[in-house]
This record gives structure tokens, C-alpha cells and sequence, in this order.
């Protein structure tokens, strides 16, 4: 990297862990570091953690790093953290993945009305949200309750610690189900309706302007998803497909989600499914075997593991189904069937869940063209042929794999004045290093298997029901 050459830092504020890069205004990563901090499960179904364990992974990973121009911020989102009037942390936070809410999704559904609540927010109540989690507080733990001055999402925390800084980003805050997504603002309207002070909620602004976005919309500008055309496709422990949307438009059932993209002007559109590549962490845990082996006994199989099928909803679903009692199956096996098929129907089904969200996202107007993939289950050459095939996609693997935390150090890029705009620091640092075409003689099985995919589920929840 040239001496000259500027330097702009990310941050990501992950649920398992904190990870900081610093890259030249080449793209070029010139530095990483990353700490851990727990999570804590008090009660079945409930994820919390620190706040200050954030602060602090930062602070030992900055340490590490050189100074840089600017600094950009990502991280989980929905999370709420809650401050007293000193702004000191009133409790632990509750967390995106924490299930507890539902009665108060319910709640806010019926005093709202869904019709309404999708046409204010672009969404549905879901457990994971932030305004539900305030409502319990409400209904829990009123001491909690009466003592909040101020509410922030976990990133946004940090960047209070670090900088002083007390704001959110329209990406992130769409998340928040207390957001006008069409209009970029809070809704007074859902505030009003679910008596939450509005005084509570940071001052909010364009992700360029304050260098911040919720995790995977920074993970999108990491890989140049920031216009119509390519997707985004997550394979983490969580599946994604993310689109920029030609406009604003939101799913009339909630499927899928619609939020503010980190771009100004621009929105994205987003299906999620629970257990993509955590399908897979799933069974390796059963048999005991590495992942490499039992990907290495799926790849004799031929697509379709002659009509084993696998549904991923081993901890719910949230895209399309919005079932947090959906639950997963082995469909179709046979005496014939061994270990490698089973990995072979795992590897299909996720892709058929992923498929589930892309055509949700075509009914909403987007036309893709190619996905960029990320995440662990990409680093499989066999599980993006197939995924592709699925999809009907190529697919790009990225030349650099930092996700969210590239996203953010390009946001502290153009926040600082290293670049002029996010397309300027797409176009200048994001690169693909690898296509994965479409196997044209797959597809047409992968076709009938997703038919069969589809059928599957409300036949079984019928049962299951």
C-alpha cells in the first residue's frame, strides 16, 4: 500500500463477537482484529448480552489498528439497549435472536392493525424487533421501564462510547418496527399508538452521513449490491437473499422484509431464513465428522438425492412462513440413503429456502442478475453449484470476505471525506474473484425438487399443528 495512501477503519458489532478492519482507499486490508464476549441465555428462548462487552472488544481492537481517517460502524440489529438518565445501562440488552416477545407482537398487531403496521413500517411484528422487546420491558420489568432516558440499537451504543456520537442510521433503524420506511423518519404515528416517548429515540440520518448500517445492509455495500441487478446471498447460520429495490415497495403480507437501504434515496428488500448453514453445523454435530468430509460423501450424489428432501426449519422460519413453530423433516428417505445423502438433501433444502425468498423478492419488482455470495457456507464450491442451480443465478465470490465490517469502513469512507460517495468507494475497492455458473443439467431436476419442497411444508404443518 502506498505510504500516501489514506486509511478508513470498520467495525462490526456481531453477536458472537466484535470485528475491526482498516483497508487503504484501494480496498486493500491492511489490518484486522477481532475479540470475543459471551452471550447470555437467563431463560429458555431469551439471548441478552453486555453492552460494555462491546465497548470494550473495541477499545482491544482499535488498539491494535492504525489511526485512520474515518470509522464506520455495523452491527446486529433490532437489539435494545436502554439508558437512564446518566446515560448509564439500565439492564443487559435483549437481543435480535431473543424469542420472548411474542404476545407482544401479537399486542402491537391488534392496536395498530397489520394492514396499517406494514403500510407505516414495511413490516410485520416479529419477536426479533426492537419496539416488542419495549413493550415487555413495559409489561415485565416496570422498574426497568420507568427508568429509560434513552433507547439505542447495539452499534449505535458503541459509537456513544468511542465518539459521543448519540444516533442511528436509516438502515438500521428500520429495523426498530417504530420507523416510516417510505419516508425515512420515525413514525410518530406507531410511536403514538404504542405510547413509547419519542424523546427516546437518537436523532436519525443516512448511513453516509454517520458512517453506520445495520449489519447486512453494510454487508451489501461490502459486495456492490447498492443498485437493481445483483443480489446479495448470505450462506451464514442465517440465510439471506437481499435486493436493491428499483423503488420503495413493500410485500402486503410481511414476508419478506423492506427497509432503508444505506444509500440515500434507496431501499432494499431482504427474505431471511433461520438455519441456512446452521443446517449443516446441525448434522455435522450428529454424526461428528468434519465438514469437509461430509461435503466430500454428498458430491457422488446426483441433484435430487433421489427424492430426499429436507425442510430447514429447525428453529422456526421466518421468511416465508413467519412460523416460529415450523419445524424441520426428512422427506422421502430410502434403505439407499446414507450419511452423504443426507448432506446432499441439507445442502438442497437450504437452497430451495433461499429460492423461497428470491421469488418473493420478484413479486416486489427485482429482476436479478447475478448474487455475491458470503458467508461459511460459501467456501463450498459443491454447495454454490448448487445453490446457483437452484436459483438460476451465477454467483460471485468476493475478493474480499469481511462483510459487514468492509461495508461499514467504506461508510467511514465517504463520512470522512476518502470517498465522494458509496458508489465511488463500491466502484474503487469492491472486486469479484471467482464466478460459479449454473449446472444446466441440474437445474431442470432442481426444478421439480423445489416443487416438492414447497408442497412439503404446509403438509407437514398440518401435522405438526
Amino acid at each position: 500500500m502506498p505510504l500516501s495512501e489514506k486509511l478508513v477503519l470498520g467495525i462490526d458489532v456481531g453477536t458472537s463477537g466484535l470485528k475491526a478492519i482498516a483497508l487503504g482507499e484501494s480496498g486493500a486490508v491492511v489490518g484486522r482484529a477481532e475479540r470475543s464476549y459471551p452471550l447470555s441465555t437467563p431463560r429458555p428462548g431469551w439471548s441478552e448480552q453486555d453492552p460494555d462487552d462491546w465497548v470494550t472488544a473495541a477499545h482491544e481492537a482499535l488498539a491494535e489498528l492504525p489511526e485512520p481517517e474515518g470509522v464506520g460502524f455495523s452491527g446486529q440489529m433490532h437489539g435494545l439497549v436502554c439508558l437512564d438518565a446518566s446515560g448509564k445501562v439500565i439492564r443487559p440488552a435483549i437481543l435480535w435472536n431473543d424469542g420472548r416477545t411474542t404476545a407482544e407482537c401479537r399486542e402491537i398487531e391488534a392496536t395498530i392493525g397489520l394492514e396499517r403496521l406494514i403500510a407505516l413500517t414495511g413490516n410485520r411484528a416479529l419477536e426479533g424487533y426492537t419496539a416488542p422487546k419495549l413493550l415487555w420491558l413495559r409489561h415485565h420489568e416496570p422498574e426497568s421501564y420507568a427508568r429509560i432516558d434513552s433507547i439505542l440499537l447495539p452499534k449505535d451504543y458503541v459509537r456513544l462510547k468511542l465518539f459521543g456520537e448519540r444516533a442511528i442510521d436509516v438502515a438500521d433503524a428500520s429495523g426498530t418496527l417504530l420507523f416510516d420506511v417510505a419516508n425515512r423518519r420515525w413514525s410518530s404515528e406507531v410511536v403514538e399508538a404504542l405510547e413509547i416517548p419519542a424523546e427516546w429515540l437518537p436523532t436519525v440520518h443516512e448511513s453516509p452521513d454517520i458512517a453506520g448500517a445495520g449489519d447486512q445492509a453494510a454487508a451489501a455495500v461490502g459486495v456492490g449490491v447498492i443498485e437493481p441487478g445483483p443480489l446479495s446471498v448470505v450462506l451464514g447460520t442465517s440465510g439471506v437473499v437481499f435486493s436493491t429495490l428499483p423503488a420503495y415497495a413493500a410485500d402486503p403480507a410481511a414476508r419478506t422484509h423492506t427497509f432503508c437501504h444505506a444509500l440515500p434515496g434507496v431501499w432494499h428488500a431482504m427474505g431471511v431464513m433461520l438455519s441456512a448453514a446452521g443446517s449443516l453445523t446441525w448434522l455435522q454435530g450428529i454424526v461428528g465428522e468434519s465438514f469437509e468430509r461430509l461435503l466430500a460423501e454428498a458430491e457422488p450424489w446426483a441433484p435430487g438425492a433421489e427424492g430426499l428432501t429436507f425442510l430447514p426449519y429447525l428453529v422456526g422460519e421466518r421468511t416465508p412462513h413467519a412460523n416460529p413453530e415450523a419445524r424441520a423433516a426428512f422427506a422421502g428417505l430410502s434403505v439407499r440413503h446414507d450419511r452423504g445423502a443426507l448432506v446432499r438433501a441439507v445442502l438442497e433444502g437450504v437452497a430451495y429456502g433461499l429460492r423461497d425468498s428470491l421469488e418473493l423478492l420478484r413479486e416486489l419488482g427485482v429482476e436479478p442478475t447475478i448474487g455475491r455470495v458470503s458467508g461459511g457456507g460459501a467456501r463450498s464450491d459443491l454447495w454454490l453449484r448448487i445453490v446457483a442451480s437452484v436459483l438460476g443465478l451465477p454467483l460471485e465470490r468476493m475478493e474480499n470476505e469481511d462483510g459487514s465490517a468492509f461495508g461499514a469502513a467504506l461508510l467511514g469512507g465517504v463520512r470522512s471525506g476518502v470517498f465522494g460517495s458509496v458508489q465511488e468507494a463500491v466502484a474503487g475497492c469492491v472486486r469479484a474473484r471467482e464466478t460459479i455458473e449454473p449446472d444446466p443439467a441440474w437445474s431442470g431436476v432442481y426444478e421439480s425438487g423445489y416443487e416438492r419442497f414447497r408442497a412439503l411444508y404446509p403438509a407437514l404443518d398440518r401435522l405438526q399443528g
